[in-house]
């Protein structure tokens, strides 16, 4: 049996696993107000605010350094069952929220949540490295971090109208299943690599391979051209630090709104669990929309003559430009509309960017190093995430938004510096 484009069955595979990804990790942001209510019934509104900030550094640091061991292990075993690890635990760990009883409990399980959904992230550039020729890995990455706003989209409504029906805990197990059902097209359609897949097609097979710049009809051979660094020669490259200075600046914007826009809308605007689902699910039609912009206009680029080099740093920095006012505007955003509008326009230019970001160690790299660069630039980008975490209640006290936007309109100029001035041509590292 062959499969016509079977690579983008595999990338609509990972893009589901995304999608699953952020409802799982959206279930606790979206249910806080009932759980607080539930569980902590007798704490002051700022010290549920910082319950749930450092639950929430719990989870960043671990995933954190869940993306560092997870570029390791995808390297090592494969993409095929590094996400059969990652997703199977991840899921594990979201059906163990129903059982927790306080903070110690939702940090653990939160914990373990972290580490485990770390590994969608170095396994889909991996993923996208082994099955894309370089042209199409931008709109690859996109179609793959689309699954992460439509994951918002789908899960703020979803898990609010679950509320009217379902406690919080059954709620958890039932997002919690979600994960376990992917594994089954997973393992029947992800047999091997495109090199040995025996349902590639012989057209399919040789574009992807002839289209990267390794060619060779099995993948496990590498490549003199390739250049496939130890870990301490990778992090003495410039180049590795553009890529993971520009993650850590660029990361914090996002779960700034990832975590703090049901709680934002509900201390701002006095919105309930079932008002944030009518409005909470906004932002992130942007995400989506910009996630597909950037490998659009990406794929456009580089199809109209452009090389890898100006065609990433116009679309990171457009994306960049896109945040930056936008952010500024967050400061007094007027009504409840006008507010996930902007934010809807923030997340459009961040997920212009990250895509482009996110492409980086494989433009770079040669494919047995991709998920270690992209595993120690995940990790950065998730401690930058925990230090605007940690500042949000303290930064917030009075209800005042402003200085977390103002820093994340700080950290927008940062990554796009970073891009520029620490990787002077983003093309193969020579040896």
């Amino acid at each position: 049996m062959k499969i016509n484009g079977l690579r983008w069955w595999v990338i609509a595979l990972i893009a589901l696993a995304t999608i699953i990804n952020y409802i799982d990790r959206q279930a606790l942001s979206v249910l806080w107000p009932d759980i607080v209510e539930d569980l902590f019934p007798d704490e002051s509104a700022l010290e549920r605010k910082q319950i749930y900030a450092n639950i929430s550094i719990v989870f960043v640091f671990a995933y954190a350094f869940g993306q560092a061991i997870f570029g390791k292990i995808f390297d090592w075993i494969g993409t095929r069952i590094g996400f059969v690890l990652s997703i199977g635990v991840w899921s594990l760990a979201t059906v163990l929220h129903a059982f927790a009883q306080g903070f110690l409990s939702f940090a653990i399980f939160r914990a373990i949540l972290g580490v485990a959904e770390a590994g969608n992230w170095p396994g889909a550039a991996k993923g996208n490295a082994e099955w894309f020729p370089t042209k199409e890995r931008a709109l690859a990455q996109g179609i793959f971090n689309s699954g992460a706003a439509i994951g918002g989209i789908i899960a703020i409504p979803a898990i609010a109208m679950m509320t009217i029906y379902f406690s919080w805990q059954l709620i958890f197990i039932v997002v919690g299943s979600l994960g376990f059902l992917w594994l089954v097209p997973w393992l029947v359609l992800v047999k091997a690599p495109p090199g040995s897949h025996p349902w590639i097609t012989d057209e399919e097979k040789q574009y992807i391979l002839t289209g990267q710049r390794m060619v060779s009809s099995d993948d496990a051979a590498d490549c003199e051209s390739e250049y496939n660094p130890s870990t301490k020669e990778l992090l003495s490259k410039k180049q590795s630090w553009g890529v993971i200075i520009a993650s850590a600046a660029i990361d914090p914007i996002w779960w700034l709104f990832v975590f703090w826009i049901p709680i934002y809308l509900n201390e701002v605007y006095g919105m309930d669990v079932k008002s944030i689902g009518l409005y909470g699910w906004v932002p992130y039609v942007g995400a989506m929309l910009g996630a597909w912009f950037g490998g659009l206009l990406a794929q456009n680029r580089i199809k109209a003559g452009w090389n890898t080099d100006k065609t990433r740093k116009l679309v990171i920095t457009l994306g960049c430009v896109i945040m930056l006012p936008s952010l500024l505007a967050m400061a007094n955003p007027g009504s409840a509309i006008t507010a996930v509008l902007i934010m809807a326009v923030i997340l459009f230019g961040f997920q212009t960017a990250i895509g482009n970001v996110q492409t980086l160690p494989s433009d770079l790299l040669g494919k047995k190093s991709v998920g270690t660069l992209s595993g120690f630039s995940g990790m950065a980008a998730k401690l930058g995430a925990v230090g605007l975490t940690s500042l949000v209640p303290m930064l917030t006290a009075d209800g005042n938004y402003t200085p977390a936007f103002i820093i994340g309109a700080s950290l927008a100029i940062i990554a796009a510096a970073a891009v520029w001035l620490l990787i002077p041509k983003i093309e193969p590292i020579k040896q």
